[in-house]
């Protein structure tokens, strides 16, 4: 009875939350802020998060010491996405040679589009507010 209840509500908050997805898919502006917010609180499933966040900045830190910060304009199933007017910060790891201490050294660069593989994400942060 508990799931069937969970799965009422899950379809009660699609059908609020489907209209201004919507929207965001056909490129129309995104709804005010206050709205917005509200939408980040009716994210049911991990991806609602992620369309919500079509054409808005986000965080996306990768392995091998990687982090993205740019637009999101497409993704799927297995993470795969196209970012836009992207900011790319690796993080390098250097041995000093004479006192055998570790230098962390910061190394970015910026890119007009990406396309970043899916099975490198680690994690996928949404705009701040």
């Amino acid at each position: 009875m508990k799931l069937y209840r969970r799965n009422e509500q899950r379809r009660a908050n699609w059908q609020e939350l489907k209209p201004a997805l919507e929207a965001t898919r056909r490129g129309l502006p995104p709804p005010a802020r206050s709205s917005r917010l509200s939408l980040f609180a009716m994210a049911v499933e991990p991806f609602d998060l992620i369309k919500v966040s079509l054409s808005e900045r986000v965080f996306v830190k990768l392995r091998g010491d990687r982090e993205l910060r740019g637009i999101l304009h497409a993704y799927d199933g297995h993470m795969n996405m196209v970012l836009s007017e992207v900011e790319e910060t690796i993080y390098v790891v250097d041995v000093d040679e004479q006192t055998g201490e570790s230098v962390v050294r910061t190394v970015k660069r910026n890119c007009d589009m990406l396309f970043v593989r899916g099975d490198g994400v680690v994690l996928v942060a949404p705009p701040a507010r």
